[in-house]
C-alpha cells in the first residue's frame, strides 16, 4: 500500500512533467466517499484555468500547489494512485489498475488535462482515499495533524531517543502513529525494525541508547534507498525483509533465518525471532504473540488477495450477486477498520469498494427488517378473533 516512498515518487512524476501548466480539462468523480465536502461541479469550475505551480508532499499526503487557492489534495488511503498518462509512475500492488484499461480509468476520482495535452488522474479502486479542495492544505487535518515527515524533516538522534524514551508502548504501533512520525507504514516499520535488530512489541521507552540509534539509521537508510529507486520494490536490496514478507508463514526467510507473522498495532508484523528478541520485562509477553495463520493473517492480506481477483476482466459481473445476499454483511463484519496506520488518516470499511456494491446491499438489509413487523401483524389478528 502506498507509504512515503510512493507518494512521493507520484510527487515527483508531478513534478517533472506537469508544473507551469495550465489546467484545460477537468473530470471529478461523483463519489462524495472520495471526494470530500465538495461536488464535482464545484471542484471542476475552483481549478479549471489555473497553472499548477508545485507538487507537495508530507507523509502520506500530497496536493497540488496552483497559482492561487484552492489546492487539491491527496489522502491515499488503500490503492491511491498517480497516473500519467505515458510517463512510467511507479505502481505499487493494491492500485490494481492495468495499463490495457480504458483511459481514464473507470476508478479515476481526479482528471485534468494540461495545456500541452499531458494528461494525469489520481485513481483509488479500493475507494478508502480522499480528495479535498482546499485552501490551505497544511492548516487543517489530516496534514495538520501529522507528525515531522520521515524524510524531510527528520528528527536528530538525540530528539528520537528523548521522545522514545516518553512512550510506554510498543515500538511498533508507535512507528504507525502518523502523529509520530508521518510517512512510515506497515512494510517500512518493519523492515527498519528488522535492520535494527528490534522487536516490534519492544516497549519503545526501554530501548536502549544503541537501539535508538540503531533504529534511528534503519529509518533514514530504508526511505532514502527506497525513494531513490522511485519506490520500485525491485530495487530494493536482496537482504530487505521486505521481498519475503508475503510468503507463508513457515515458508518465509531471509538471509536463511526464518520469518515469523504476530499482531503488533493491529497489524500484521513480520519478524526475526532469531535476531530481534524481547528484553526485560517486555521479554514475559513474547508467549502472547501468536503466529497469524496465512488466511487469516490480516485485513491488508484479505484485501490484497481481492485486488489480484478483481484484475480478472469479469469481475464486474460477480459484484451483484454479492451485493443482494449475506456475504457482503458477512465480508463487512470480517474487516476490521484499515488500521490507523493508513493512516492516521481514518480510514473505514470499504466492503466491495464500488459504489454499485454497497447500494443493494442496503436494500437487502431493509427488506429483512421490514418483514418481522408483518409476521407480528399477522400473529395478532388470529389471537383477537378468537377473543
Amino acid at each position: 500500500m502506498p507509504e512515503l516512498p510512493e507518494v512521493e515518487a507520484a510527487r515527483r512524476a508531478i513534478e517533472d512533467n506537469c508544473l507551469g501548466k495550465k489546467i484545460n480539462r477537468v473530470l471529478i468523480a461523483d463519489d462524495n466517499k472520495v471526494i470530500d465536502g465538495i461536488s464535482p461541479s464545484d471542484f471542476q469550475n475552483s481549478i479549471l484555468g489555473k497553472t499548477i505551480v508545485s507538487a507537495r508532499r508530507k507523509g502520506k499526503n500530497l496536493w497540488l500547489e496552483l497559482d492561487s487557492p484552492p489546492f487539491p489534495s491527496f489522502q491515499f488511503g488503500m490503492a491511491g494512485a498517480i497516473y500519467i498518462k505515458g510517463v512510467a509512475v511507479t505502481k505499487y500492488k493494491r492500485s490494481a489498475v492495468k495499463d490495457s484499461e480504458e483511459w481514464p480509468s473507470k476508478y479515476s476520482k481526479f482528471f485534468v488535462e494540461l495545456d500541452d495535452g499531458l494528461e494525469l488522474s489520481f485513481t483509488d479502486k479500493r475507494r478508502f482515499a480522499k480528495v479535498r479542495l482546499l485552501e490551505n492544505p497544511v492548516s487543517v487535518r489530516p496534514i495538520s495533524e501529522l507528525g515531522p515527515d520521515a524524510l524531510l524533516e527528520p528528527m536528530t538522534v538525540d530528539e528520537f531517543a528523548k521522545s522514545l524514551a516518553k512512550k510506554k508502548i510498543a515500538i511498533k504501533p508507535l512507528l504507525l502513529d502518523q502523529a509520530f512520525i508521518s510517512g512510515i507504514g506497515n512494510w517500512i516499520a518493519d523492515e527498519v525494525l528488522y535492520q535494527a535488530r528490534i522487536h516490534p512489541l519492544q516497549t519503545a521507552s526501554s530501548l536502549s541508547k544503541e537501539k535508538c540509534e540503531a533504529l534511528h539509521t534503519s529509518i533514514k537508510e530504508v526511505i532514502e534507498k527506497a525513494v531513490e529507486v522511485d519506490a520500485e520494490s525491485s530495487q530494493f536490496p536482496s537482504y530487505w525483509i521486505f521481498h519475503a514478507r508475503e510468503e507463508k508463514p513457515g515458508k518465509a526467510f531471509v538471509d536463511g533465518k526464518k520469518i515469523d507473522f504476530i499482531t503488533a498495532g493491529g497489524r500484521t508484523t513480520a519478524y526475526v525471532p532469531e535476531l530481534q528478541k524481547l528484553s526485560g520485562k517486555d521479554a514475559e509477553k513474547a508467549a502472547k504473540a501468536k503466529p497469524a495463520k496465512r488466511g487469516a493473517k490480516s485485513k491488508e492480506d484479505d484485501e490484497e488477495e481481492e485486488l489480484e481477483k478483481e484484475d480478472d476482466s469479469d469481475k464486474p459481473k460477480n459484484q451483484k450477486p454479492k451485493g443482494r445476499g449475506k456475504k457482503p454483511a458477512l465480508k463487512r463484519k470480517t474487516k476490521d477498520s484499515e488500521d490507523e496506520d493508513d493512516d492516521a488518516d481514518g480510514e473505514e470499511d470499504d466492503s466491495d469498494a464500488e459504489e454499485e456494491v454497497v447500494k443493494p446491499r442496503g436494500r437487502g438489509t431493509k427488506a429483512a427488517i421490514k418483514k418481522k413487523p408483518e409476521e407480528k401483524a399477522g400473529n395478532k389478528k388470529p389471537k383477537g378473533r378468537r377473543s
